[in-house]
């Protein structure tokens, strides 16, 4: 991933989810994709995951 793509800010909210005993993640800022669109069992998990899900979103969008 290049560096310039890693330095780019958006918004990342995590939630704890009763219903699914796991963190849930979305992404405001991508209203075309599904919400939540990642998840973890621990909160750094549901955050690397959604770095993950963002450089991949991101490097889509720059491919089109």
């Amino acid at each position: 991933m290049p560096k310039k793509i890693r330095e780019l800010k958006y918004t990342i909210v995590i939630q704890w989810s009763n219903e699914d005993k796991c963190y849930v993640v979305s992404l405001p800022d991508f209203t075309d994709i599904m919400q939540p669109c990642t998840h973890g069992d621990t909160y750094e998990e549901a955050l690397k995951n959604a770095q993950e899900v963002l450089e991949m979103l991101i490097s889509s969008y720059l491919e089109d």
